[in-house]
C-alpha cells in the first residue's frame, strides 16, 4: 500500500423517488461494488419520466475501512418527448417586412389566472432567434443569448427555469422579447443573413403544480399577444443593437397591460421532435470590468479603455434630455496615433445607438448582441462621462475554472493571462475563431488546435460534447466536415488540419475527462472523416487533391519578393490522415471494437509508408524543408526510427537559421514545443517560449497584448497594423502553447485518461526559478510547484484522493530520486516516484 494513500474500495450508489429513500421509493441500486471507480458511475435502473425529481447518495467505504454516506442531492429530468409539450410554435411578426433588413425586437404577452397554492412551477422555452423571458415584470434565470447556436436545421436547445418564486395565486403575466440572434441575423459576410430563417418564433410551456397534486400548463398558442412596437429598434450580433428608451412599455410583461395595438400571435408549423436538453453550459454574464480610464483622443474623441480586450457590452448610467441620442462604438486596439481604430472590423458596425427617456437616470445595456473590445468611443454623452457611469459586462459560457498557472517571468504570466482571456471571449456557446468582426464563427481548425490547452484552463467536457454533437450533424452524407461549425458558410469541400477535428477533439476530450462516452457519440463521425479521405486519396494512401487551407498565417518572412517556402498541403494533409486513421484505431480499442481497431491500425501503417516514399528522403530530409514538416512529421510519428534524430537535428537548424525564432502557423504551433521537448530539445522549446522578438509568443505580450492575437505580428515593429481584412486581436488558436507551459513548465502530465493515474515531470529552463500550477482534475486537485532558492531546488506536489501519480524530478537523477523516496518510505519506480494521495515535497 502506498503511504497515505486514500482510495475508494467500495461503494454504493442509490436512486429514489424521495428524499428519504423508503424501500418502495427507491429505483435502483448498485449493490455493494467493490471498485476504486469514483468518476462516471452510470445510472442502470429502470427508464426515468419525464418532469420527474430523483433523489441519490452514495455511500462509500474506503482502504481504511472508514465508511461515510453523502448528503442527498437531486436532480430531475426535462421534457424527453414530442408529446410532452403541449404548447406550440408561434409566430410575433406580420407578414410583409423586409426580411434583408434588420428589425426590431418583437414583444410577446400572456396573462392567466393560478387558483390555489402552487407546490411548484417550471417553464421550458426555446425560439427561433434569441429570447429574454420575464414572468410578474421579473427577468427569468440568468442566461443570455439563449437558446444558444446548435445546427439548427437538426436540432433546437430548450432551457428550464425553476420559477416557482416568480409566480402566485391570482393573475400573473408572461412576456418574452425575441430577437434575431444566429437564427436570422447578419453571419459571415456579404450580407449573409436569414440563413435558418425569415420569421423569428417561440415555444414556451409553463407547468404549475399545485399544492393539490393537480396541474395547469400555460403554453404559447394563438392566445398570445404580440407587438414589435418596443424600444429595441434594431439587433444584431455584428452591428449591435438600437435602442430608444421613450418606447419603453412599462408594465408589458406584468398583468393587466393594456393590450390595444396589440395583435395575436400566429401559430407556426414547427417540428418539435428536434427539441433537446443543452449538454453545455448556458451563456451569462460571469464579470464585470470597470474602466481604467475616460480620456480624449488626437483626434478630440472620447473614448474609455478597460484596460482588458474582452467580449460582452457594457452597461451604462446617464441622465439627459429626453430625445438625446448616445452612440457607442467598439475596438480593440487604438492606431499609431492614439486614435480609435475599427478598419480590421470590417463590415460590423459594433454599436450601441441609445436614445434616451428624459428625466430621472437611466441604465441600459444590451441584450441580443456581444462585441470583443477593450476601447469604447463614446458621442453624445450630456455630460462628461466619467468611470463610474459605464461598466464592461464580460460574457462567455459559464465554464468552471479547471486550472491556474504562474511562473517566476512575468511576461509569461501575462501570456498565460492572454490564452486563458482568448479563450474566455471565444467559448461563447461554441468555439469561434473571434469575437469583433463579421465572422464569429465555429471555425474547426482553430478547435482543434486548442481545445487541449483549453482543457487545462476551463473544465471544457460538456461545452465540447454539446459543440461536436453539432460537428456530426454538420457533417456531410460523404463525410466530409464543414469549415465552421454550425455551418453557415455551407461549402461543400473539406480541408485537412481543420476537418480532423472531427477525431482529434474527441480523443482529446476522452483523454482528458476518462468519459467514453464521448468516443461512443463521435464514433460514427471520426469513421465517416476518415472514409471521406480514404476515397479521396485512393489506393495512394495519399490525400493529394482538393482545397486546403494549410499551415494557416505560418510565418513568410519580410520580403514579398523572396517568401520563406510554404509547408506543401499534399504533405500536411497526408499526415493528418494519418494521425486521423491513428486516433480511430484507438478509439476503436477504447469502446471494445477490435475489428475496426485492426483495420485503421493496418490504415495508419500504410499511410504511414506511402507517406515515407513520397516525402522522406533515405537521410530523412522531407520534401518540404520546414518547421511544420518535421514536427508534423515527428509529433505523428511517421518517420522511421533511424531517421529521427536527423529530422529533429533539421528542426532545430532551421529554427537556429531563422535567429531562434518559429515560423510554423496555425496546424505546426501546437506541436512544436511539445515534439522539441520529446525529442531532447527542451532547451530549444524554452528558447522559443522566451523569444520576445517577431515571430514570437511573446512578441504581442511586449506589443500590449491582453489575448492572442490572429497573426504573429498583428501589430508590426513599426506600429503599423497587418492587412485590415483579416487581423483580429483576439484569436486563440496561437494560445495553443499553454497545453507545453502546463505539461512540461509544471510537469502535470496524464498516465491514465481522466488522470486517474498521472505523471508529474517539470522541465526547468527558459531562467525560471519557480512555477507553480494547479488543476481540478476528476478526482480533485492536482498541484505541482517548483522553486529555485541558493541553489537548491524544492518540488511539491499534491495528488487527490483515489488517484496516484508518478513523479520525476527537475535535474536529478535516478540514485538522487531513490535516495529522497527512500528517505519518505516512497517507492521509486523507472517511471519515477510513485505517489499516493496526498502531499509531498522534495528539496535536493
Amino acid at each position: 500500500m502506498l503511504p497515505n494513500r486514500v482510495l475508494a474500495k467500495q461503494y454504493l450508489l442509490e436512486v429514489a423517488k424521495d428524499a428519504k429513500f423508503s424501500k418502495r421509493s427507491v429505483l435502483w441500486s448498485s449493490g455493494e461494488v467493490t471498485s476504486d471507480e469514483s468518476h462516471l458511475v452510470e445510472y442502470a435502473g429502470d427508464a426515468l419520466m419525464s418532469r420527474q425529481r430523483y433523489f441519490w447518495r452514495v455511500t462509500v467505504t474506503d482502504n481504511h475501512d472508514n465508511v461515510a454516506t453523502s448528503a442527498v442531492q437531486s436532480f430531475e429530468m426535462g421534457l424527453l418527448g414530442e408529446s410532452d409539450w403541449k404548447a406550440q410554435w408561434i409566430e410575433p411578426e406580420k407578414d410583409g417586412f423586409d426580411v434583408k433588413k434588420q428589425q426590431p425586437a418583437s414583444l410577446l404577452r400572456k396573462e392567466f389566472v393560478l387558483k390555489s397554492k402552487i407546490a411548484s412551477a417550471r417553464l421550458y422555452v426555446t425560439s427561433r432567434g434569441f429570447n429574454e423571458m420575464y414572468l410578474n415584470g421579473q427577468r427569468v434565470g440568468q442566461d443570455v443569448l439563449a437558446p444558444g447556436w446548435t445546427a439548427y436545421q437538426s436540432r433546437f436547445q430548450y432551457f428550464t427555469h425553476d420559477v416557482t418564486n416568480l409566480v402566485k395565486t391570482g393573475p400573473n403575466a408572461v412576456g418574452a422579447m425575441l430577437g434575431d440572434g444566429w437564427y436570422r441575423g447578419f453571419l459571415a459576410w456579404e450580407n449573409n443573413r436569414n440563413v435558418y430563417g425569415t420569421k423569428l418564433a417561440l415555444l414556451a410551456q409553463l407547468v404549475i403544480k399545485y399544492a393539490d397534486g393537480t396541474e395547469q400548463i400555460i403554453g404559447t398558442d394563438d392566445s398570445w399577444k404580440a407587438n414589435n412596437n418596443g424600444p429595441v429598434r434594431e439587433n444584431d450580433l455584428y452591428n449591435g443593437e438600437t435602442y430608444d428608451a421613450r418606447m419603453e412599455k412599462t408594465g408589458w410583461n406584468s398583468a393587466g397591460f393594456d393590450e390595444s395595438g396589440w395583435w395575436a400571435a400566429q401559430i407556426a408549423n414547427h417540428s418539435k421532435k428536434n427539441l433537446v436538453a443543452p449538454a453545455g453550459l448556458p451563456t451569462r454574464r460571469i464579470e464585470e470590468i470597470k474602466p481604467l480610464k475616460v480620456f480624449k483622443t488626437p483626434a478630440g474623441e472620447t473614448v474609455v479603455d478597460f484596460g482588458q480586450n474582452m467580449v460582452g457590452w457594457v452597461r451604462f448610467k446617464v441622465q439627459g434630455t429626453a430625445g438625446t441620442k448616445i452612440r457607442i462604438t467598439h475596438a480593440e486596439v487604438l492606431d499609431q496615433k492614439g486614435n480609435f481604430y475599427t478598419a480590421n472590423l470590417r463590415a460590423a458596425k459594433c454599436e450601441i445607438n441609445y436614445t434616451l427617456r428624459g428625466g430621472e437616470p437611466e441604465t441600459y445595456e444590451p441584450r441580443f448582441t456581444f462585441m470583443g473590445f477593450r476601447y469604447v468611443r463614446v458621442e453624445g454623452w450630456p455630460t462628461d462621462l466619467t468611470t463610474d457611469q459605464i461598466t464592461g459586462v464580460v460574457v462567455h459560457s459559464e465554464m468552471p475554472a479547471a486550472g491556474t498557472f504562474e511562473c517566476s517571468n512575468p511576461l509569461l504570466n501575462q501570456l498565460q493571462h492572454n490564452i486563458l482571456w482568448g479563450q474566455k471571449g471565444n467559448f461563447v456557446d461554441v468555439p469561434t475563431d473571434c469575437p469583433q468582426r463579421d465572422e464569429r464563427l465555429g471555425w474547426t481548425g482553430d478547435a482543434q488546435a486548442f481545445a487541449r490547452t483549453a482543457t487545462f484552463n476551463k473544465d471544457v467536457a460538456g461545452f465540447f460534447t454539446k459543440w461536436l454533437h453539432d460537428v456530426a450533424l454538420d457533417q456531410k452524407a460523404d463525410g466530409a466536415v464543414p469549415f465552421v461549425v454550425p455551418d453557415v458558410l455551407r461549402n461543400n469541400t473539406a480541408s485537412s488540419g481543420w476537418a480532423d477535428v472531427a477525431t482529434i477533439v474527441p480523443w482529446e476530450m476522452y483523454q482528458v475527462y476518462g468519459d467514453r462516452r464521448i468516443l461512443e457519440n463521435q464514433y460514427q463521425s471520426m469513421k465517416k472523416w476518415v472514409g471521406y479521405i480514404q476515397k479521396q486519396a485512393g489506393e495512394t494512401h495519399l490525400w493529394t487533391t482538393g482545397f486546403h487551407f494549410g499551415d494557416w498565417l505560418s510565418y513568410r518572412g519580410t520580403d514579398a519578393l523572396l517568401p520563406e517556402p510554404k509547408t506543401d498541403n499534399d504533405f500536411i494533409a497526408s499526415a493528418f490522415y494519418a494521425q486521423s486513421a491513428r486516433l480511430t484505431a484507438q478509439a476503436a480499442l477504447v469502446l471494445s471494437k477490435p475489428t475496426d481497431a485492426a483495420y485503421y491500425g493496418e490504415l495508419y501503417e500504410k499511410i504511414k509508408k506511402a507517406f515515407q516514399r513520397e516525402f522522406v528522403s533515405a537521410s530523412g530530409r522531407l520534401a518540404c524543408n520546414t518547421q511544420t514538416a518535421y514536427v508534423l512529421a515527428l509529433h505523428f510519428d511517421l518517420l522511421p526510427d533511424n531517421l529521427r534524430p536527423q529530422a529533429v537535428e533539421r528542426l532545430v537548424k532551421d529554427i537556429k537559421a531563422h535567429g531562434n525564432h518559429l515560423t510554423t502557423g496555425f496546424l505546426g504551433t501546437p506541436y512544436l514545443c511539445h515534439v522539441l521537448t520529446r525529442f531532447g530539445q527542451n532547451d530549444m522549446a524554452y528558447t522559443l517560449l522566451m523569444q520576445e522578438t517577431y515571430p514570437s509568443w511573446l512578441y504581442p505580450v511586449k506589443k500590449g497584448a491582453t489575448t492572442i492575437w490572429e497573426r504573429w505580428d498583428g501589430i508590426k515593429p513599426d506600429g503599423s497594423f497587418q492587412d485590415v481584412g483579416m487581423n483580429s486581436f483576439n484569436h486563440y488558436a496561437y494560445g495553443a502553447i499553454g497545453d507545453w507551459m502546463y505539461q512540461h513548465i509544471t510537469g502535470i502530465q496524464l498516465s491514465k485518461a481522466g488522470f486517474k493515474i498521472f505523471t508529474i515531470a517539470p522541465k526547468i529552463g527558459g531562467g525560471l526559478t519557480s512555477a507553480k500550477a494547479t488543476y481540478q482534475s476528476p478526482f480533485g486537485t492536482i498541484g505541482s510547484s517548483w522553486a529555485i532558492t541558493n541553489g537548491q531546488t524544492k518540488v511539491t506536489v499534491n495528488v487527490p484522493a483515489n488517484s496516484r501519480a508518478y513523479i520525476v524530478l527537475p535535474n536529478a537523477s535516478n540514485d538522487k530520486m531513490r535516495e529522497l523516496a527512500t528517505a519518505q518510505q516512497l517507492r521509486f519506480t523507472d517511471k519515477g516516484i510513485e505517489v499516493g494521495s496526498g502531499e509531498y515535497s522534495f528539496v535536493y
